[in-house]
């Protein structure tokens, strides 16, 4: 089988490459390179797509002596995810810039030139399991939950999964740094990246002011009382509490915490943290990782990438949305996230969170 191992310079996919040609397949490493500016160096943990990490991945390329290619989708990546990104925040959205570069780089773009170039999968370092099911591939949770990426990657559908590899799924991230060590990589003590990758100080008020420019409003609480003034709406986020600058504090002395956003305002409105408390939600953009269900399902409803799944009844409202009641209530909940429904271990699908309601 001819393999593309999608080689980020990181250890996982070091180690992901190195398994797959060791189980006797034609492997070829390929770097994305993203970043516009890729003479950057890396920030410690922060970011990726540095020259830095080109160079660590076509050293770990040489040591497993494959083939190794650049391949610039710079202004793909630029497009389907920076700009989405900024244009969600400027609606008063939050979105998850991981789950659109899954979806429209790593697993179409990568995907679609691989197989135009022979290629019968795709391999990467993600965390999660490939298993047989009764229509096909099957997307499930990794052995490890402290590692789990499934959430990630719930917006593939079946025909990229039966095009893909995930070598880690039943593995530990300290297994793969001691099998890297083993193996003599040099990566295999690099740090993991962390925070949005295109905005390596990992602040992103600054990087949207310098992209949007400021909008000043008012911040008002949730019987309309202005208790403050922004320079931003899209400089918050639902659930917020640093950083918003309210001069008067509540009159039973709590915290207050951003509880809805409106663009076409430019208003804040905060509240309590019981105000917060979401039980249901309104989702569009479906993606299946296997068949459509038609009706209502119980699963269970994974609302951020390392939270907590919840239990919840799901129902088709339409051709492309959905209605999720949550049985338990759900923090902070933002429209723009990504709702990722389980059965057990297995990813239904997901879809982009529309509406919220308390």
């Amino acid at each position: 089988m001819r393999v593309l191992a999608a080689m980020s310079g990181g250890v996982d996919s070091a180690v992901a490459a190195a398994r797959v040609r060791d189980a006797g397949h034609e492997v070829t490493g390929v770097h994305l390179a993203l970043s516009r500016n890729r003479q950057a160096l890396r920030d410690g943990a922060r970011g990726c797509c540095t020259i830095e990490d080109s160079h660590d991945a076509r050293r770990a390329a040489d040591m497993l002596g494959i083939p190794f290619y650049i391949w610039d989708m710079s202004d793909r990546f630029h497009e389907d995810v920076i700009d989405d990104f900024v244009a969600e925040y400027q609606a008063g959205r939050t979105p998850n810039p991981c789950l659109r570069c899954n979806e429209k780089i790593k697993f179409a773009a990568v995907l679609d030139k691989a197989r135009a170039l022979g290629f019968d999968v795709v391999a990467t370092g993600h965390y999660a399991r490939l298993l047989d099911g009764p229509h096909g591939p099957e997307l499930h949770r990794a052995a490890d939950p402290a590692k789990d990426q499934s959430y990630v990657l719930g917006v593939l559908d079946a025909d990229q999964l039966a095009h893909s590899l995930f070598p880690l799924g039943d593995d530990t991230k300290p297994a793969v740094r001691a099998e890297a060590a083993e193996r003599g990589l040099y990566v295999a003590k690099k740090p993991d990246s962390h925070d949005v990758c295109f905005i390596p100080d990992g602040d992103t008020k600054a990087y949207l002011a310098k992209t949007l420019g400021t909008s000043s409003g008012p911040i008002v609480d949730s019987e309309g009382r202005r208790v403050g003034e922004h320079d931003g709406a899209w400089g918050f986020t639902i659930g917020q509490r640093r950083g918003l600058r309210i001069g008067d504090p509540a009159g039973d002395g709590r915290p207050r915490y951003v509880l809805d956003i409106s663009p076409v305002t430019n208003t804040v409105t905060v509240g309590t943290a019981e105000e917060l408390d979401v039980t249901g939600l309104s989702g569009i953009k479906l993606r299946w990782c296997g068949p459509e269900f038609i009706g209502r399902i119980e699963c269970h409803a994974q609302l951020r990438a390392h939270g907590e799944p919840v239990p919840a009844t799901a129902e088709r409202s339409g051709p492309d949305s959905i209605d999720v009641v949550l049985h338990e209530p759900v923090r902070g909940l933002a429209p723009g996230q990504a709702a990722v429904l389980y059965d057990g271990t297995r990813v239904i699908g997901s879809a982009t969170v529309a509406q919220t309601s308390r």
